[in-house]
């Protein structure tokens, strides 16, 4: 697994990385995934990676009968896709902040290379300034997509000095005055894109959100609540 990225972007580098972690991260009880705080919808995500490559990997490993270019395109896509889904929920980045990581969890993930190696953070002090910037896209059934922006971003994703973004809600026909009106729902999300399941029964009403940038290692960080935005759910 020694390479100068985290996640290898060859092939037959690729291979021994994701089958390792994906187990790794399920051994124990509680699991490795959740002593790193790691969400069982990222996990299934990385599982699903895995899941999806070892049969590929296996074609691919056969150069003279099933070696092909569109099996070789299939296995980088894979790759590329491990590599948004850390970028996107900044995954290993969490595992070398958490409280709970161990030199072996470290060298698994290819943290860093040596057990010498220090890894050196720097720890926030100052509240976020920076507010979310939201697209809202009704699906129908009452469901919503939602991609979160930084200020400057051109790709959803979670701003760097957070790990998550908070979002609270009201459904109805009257707009909240406020983020502390009656009625408003508080969730998390570590995903900067993600959708809303708020149910058929819901559409013709419409969904009234704010949202901030979040720290649940040091909520008193937390970014702003943005202006009200709103959609009419289909």
């Amino acid at each position: 697994m020694a390479s100068s990225a985290r996640i290898p972007r060859g092939i037959d580098d690729f291979n021994p990385f994701i089958i390792t972690t994906t187990a790794y991260l399920q051994m124990g009880d509680p699991n490795n995934a959740v002593r790193l705080g790691i969400v069982d919808s990222e996990l299934a995500d990385w599982k699903k990676l895995a899941s999806d490559w070892q049969p590929l990997y296996l074609m691919y490993s056969d150069k003279k009968k099933s070696r092909t270019t569109a099996i070789k395109d299939q296995l980088l896509s894979i790759i590329q896709s491990c590599v948004d889904l850390d970028k996107d929920n900044r995954l290993l980045d969490r595992i070398a902040a958490s409280p709970n990581v161990t030199i072996v969890d470290m060298e698994t993930f290819n943290i860093k290379k040596g057990v010498l190696q220090k890894t050196t953070r720097t720890i926030p002090t100052t509240p976020i300034t920076d507010a979310v910037t939201v697209t809202l896209q009704p699906l129908g059934g009452g469901s919503v997509s939602v991609k979160c922006y930084s200020i400057t971003g051109t790709r959803a994703s979670i701003l760097e000095d957070a790990d998550s973004v908070q979002y609270s809600y009201l459904i109805g026909l009257t707009p909240p005055t406020s983020i502390e009106s009656a009625g408003m729902v508080k969730e998390l999300s570590t995903k900067a894109s993600f959708t809303l399941q708020l149910g058929a029964a819901n559409s013709a009403k419409y969904l009234y959100i704010y949202f901030r940038w979040y720290d649940t290692k040091r909520p008193e960080l937390s970014g702003p609540w943005s202006s009200l935005q709103s959609t009419l759910l289909l």
